[in-house]
């Protein structure tokens, strides 16, 4: 069948240019210790491979992707653009293009192992990651009938078999169902037709608009918004409202909803402050709470109201809680009792409960004291990474049963016990935003948080959630990843899901799969519109069975398996240790090497073996062991460290992958560069460079691009041109150490270079401010620790790193 529909539906993966010299034009002459020693093992491959390349085995291994790299000789590891994953062959009839996208569904192995001993044998991990309700441009809404197999419920899909025109099979527990007439009849032509033209057969990816089967509570939630705002001294210093009060203001009538859309907004410090904004009154009237250990609501029905209604009343108040606070002497902060005061404003109806806190919470229920002590940062078990108390954890449940997500923004300048905090958000399936040192005096702290808030407030937000996940019968699902509370054995409560997260799933294998060629995987998201309606959002994915070893190492797609390996090992630094989950990052790879390698013969000895799909998987580990989540040696705040786990475990793959290996451009060369069609721009594409010291020119300027900032670092050696084209100074001396904004300028080089950067921003959460360092300058040290392949306080290079795992291997 036409897949031109899905091809509508699908996100479209980026244009890749092609045109790149094999060895990065003005690269310096890279140190060669280390690698010398490996120069006469070098010669003798030279002359093994001119006799290899006669066989056809190995000629066929190329084409496969079956040859091995020697990891010891291979300097260039990174392709020119991107690490992509390895193809997927479906049946001979569907084309890849039907499989749903990569960037919303990925499996860890592209070719499944038919039993549990071939999957224990390549030592990788199974498992799924999933970004289910990522924006899609054009997704095809299906308004009538919704097919599902009657004994599992699967969704049809572009993957089931018709046996007949009166019958398919079930592609997840192989039931046969009946087809129904009215799946075959065409509204278009009047007719009955080919099963095969319906959208859900045709694309990978649905959304169904539901029937009242699916409802919760008649009528649907509509959107409700609460916000929590600390106002204590800490808070007053940070000067963080005044930039919340402005988003609001601007975004208020942007936030996703319909005339029922309700907003409440709620002050603390050592005190609760209620703010009536009833319809009639002439202006907000503060009520203060000061017994806070029992909360209670005074006139709830005024201090939770319709937006529309009251709207000119909201920006009245918005307008004047900065200045009422900013002179505060206030140090107490009680979040506890705020938190339940707000839980009690909204567990009629449910909806979204968002947290501004500075400091740690220190009055009434919920007040927790330090635990960090500075001298055990850089510790190999640093303590405290668990929360002090449940008390957060039992208000997000509670929250959860009412259908309430709390969201967490942590805006501090000390410790606030992120490990504790984040519990209220971690089980109510919300989300957690973190600028540590937050200072509205520092113009990049405020870039960033406006752009967060603002991508928060106006983004897509689904309602009274649920998610499913199935798998081939003879499969299960062993673990979950992610923000949510996990209602049963394949089902997760989401009270509110949103496009930005991410999450995992560890699969098992129970049964023999050796009956079947495929295996499929199928994600359902149950929710509530911010208009009201009723949605079910469907994701398929099909992958083919295989009985060989090296078929499943040579499909394995290891930036799904370095993703995958950062959420597990969250949980097992915070269940065992971080020396734990350290030491399982190194075994993972030198137990896939070890199989790799015993499939492997007649190479010389002192090498070290991986196929493409696995040659870069030493690398993303080499930089988990080295991020801020995992790392050690490294003075490193307990809540910058919890804040990364969180990362790790709720970032969709594409923002993770630039969290765990950020990607390094040369932009002096944006001239030079080949280009791609993008938004109707000509887009220039640089070579992406590995991140080390020694792919950095004197005379170059470099881009760094990571999921919420992009640095660059302008060299003492940038020639005038490039300062004047990029930055309108006519050298670095004119230059300050750091701008806080690229400058928009009508050069082409500055054109070039600001259409590029909205190309790496277009897959992102939000735009990411742009920092403009020299190579003199205080904050030189923000880009030099992203250089992971060189050795630091953090660990060791890249080719240590490397030398270690083949002793092992």
């Amino acid at each position: 069948p036409s897949n031109n529909l899905y091809n509508n539906i699908q996100v479209p993966p980026r244009a890749q240019p092609g045109n790149y010299p094999s060895v990065p034009v003005g690269y310096p002459s890279l140190n060669q210790a280390g690698y010398q020693q490996q120069q006469q093992q070098q010669q003798q491959q030279t002359l093994n491979s001119q006799f290899s390349n006669l066989s056809v085995n190995q000629g066929m291994n190329k084409m496969w992707g079956y040859e091995p790299h020697d990891l010891l000789n291979t300097r260039d590891i990174l392709p020119a653009t991107k690490v992509e994953p390895p193809p997927i062959r479906l049946p001979q009839n569907l084309p890849e293009s039907m499989n749903c996208s990569r960037d919303l569904f990925r499996c860890t192995l592209t070719k499944i192992p038919e039993t549990k001993s071939l999957l224990d044998k390549s030592r990788l991990p199974l498992g799924l990651l999933i970004h289910p309700f990522k924006d899609i441009n054009n997704l095809k809404v299906i308004k009538n009938t919704i097919v599902r197999c009657r004994q599992c419920r699967t969704y049809i899909n572009p993957f089931v078999q018709f046996l007949d025109s009166k019958q398919w099979k079930c592609n997840i527990c192989f039931r046969t169902n009946e087809v129904h007439e009215q799946f075959l009849y065409d509204r278009n032509t009047e007719m009955f037709g080919d099963p095969y033209r319906r959208p859900e057969i045709q694309s990978a990816t649905v959304e169904y608009l539901a029937t009242a089967d699916y409802t919760v509570r008649d009528p649907p939630q509509p959107a409700m918004y609460l916000f929590l705002l600390d106002v204590s001294q800490i808070a007053a210093q940070s000067g963080y409202l005044y930039t919340v009060c402005e988003v609001l203001l601007n975004q208020l009538k942007s936030m996703p909803g319909d005339r029922r859309t309700s907003i409440a907004i709620i002050t603390y410090d050592s005190a609760v402050h209620f703010y009536s904004l009833a319809e009639g009154q002439t202006q907000p009237s503060q009520m203060i709470l000061t017994d806070i250990d029992d909360i209670f609501l005074p006139s709830p029905e005024n201090i939770l109201v319709n937006l529309s209604e009251c709207y000119d009343m909201i920006v009245d108040l918005l307008k004047q809680l900065p200045g009422k606070f900013k002179d505060s002497l206030d140090s107490g902060s009680a979040l506890g009792p705020a938190l339940q005061a707000a839980f009690k404003l909204l567990q009629p109806t449910g909806g979204r409960i968002t947290i501004f806190q500075t400091c740690l919470p220190n009055r009434g229920p919920g007040a927790l004291q330090s635990r960090e002590n500075p001298n055990q940062r850089s510790n190999d078990d640093p303590p405290h990474m668990n929360p002090a108390t449940d008390f957060y954890k039992k208000i997000a449940l509670e929250c959860t049963s009412f259908y309430i997500a709390v969201d967490l923004f942590i805006l501090n300048s000390q410790y606030v016990d992120l490990a504790t905090l984040s519990g209220v958000s971690k089980f109510s399936s919300g989300c957690i935003h973190h600028i540590p040192l937050y200072s509205g005096k520092n113009m990049s702290h405020v870039y960033q948080l406006d752009r967060m808030f603002s991508r928060y407030l106006t983004r897509k937000i689904g309602f009274e959630s649920v998610m499913r996940i199935r798998c081939t019968k003879g499969m299960s699902i062993h673990t979950f990843h992610g923000n949510f509370f996990v209602r049963s054995t394949d089902l997760l409560a989401l009270p509110n899901v949103n496009p930005d997260a991410g999450y995992g799933i560890q699969i098992s294998i129970d049964e023999n799969l050796t009956h079947i060629q495929y295996a499929c995987f199928q994600v359902a998201v149950l929710y509530t519109s911010s208009k009201g309606d009723r949605r079910i959002r469907v994701h398929t994915l099909c992958l083919p069975v295989v009985s060989n070893i090296n078929d499943v190492l040579v499909g394995a797609d290891q930036a799904c398996i370095a993703g995958l390996l950062a959420k597990m090992a969250v949980d097992r630094s915070l269940q065992h240790s971080l020396s734990d989950a350290r030491e399982a990052f190194l075994n993972v790879v030198c137990d896939v090497l070890s199989t790799y390698k015993m499939t492997q013969a007649g190479h010389l000895t002192g090498s070290l073996l991986a196929p493409s799909s696995l040659k870069v998987l030493p690398l993303y580990v080499l930089a988990l062991l080295k991020h801020p989540a995992f790392r050690i040696g490294q003075s490193t705040r307990l809540d910058d460290r919890l804040f990364a786990m969180t990362e790790m475990k709720c970032l969709p793959l594409n923002s993770l992958m630039l969290s765990i290996y950020p990607e390094l451009y040369p932009i002096h060369t944006l001239d030079q560069d080949p280009t791609i069609e993008w938004n109707e721009l000509q887009v220039p594409i640089p070579r992406i460079l590995q991140l080390s010291a020694e792919r950095l020119q004197a005379t170059g300027t470099y881009l760094l691009n990571m999921p919420d900032l992009i640095i660059i670092l302008v060299r003492h050696g940038t020639s005038p041109a490039i300062c004047s084209g990029l930055f309108g100074f006519q050298s670095v001396a004119q230059m300050p150490e750091t701008l806080f904004e690229l400058p928009q300028l009508e050069t082409q080089l500055s054109l070039k270079l600001n259409s590029f950067i909205s190309y790496l921003n277009d897959d992102k959460a939000y735009v990411s401010p742009v920092k403009v360092i020299k190579d003199s300058s205080p904050d030189r040290m923000e880009f030099y620790d992203k250089l992971i392949e060189d050795k630091n306080a953090g660990g060791m290079a890249y080719y240590e790193f490397l030398l270690r795992i083949r002793e092992q291997v």
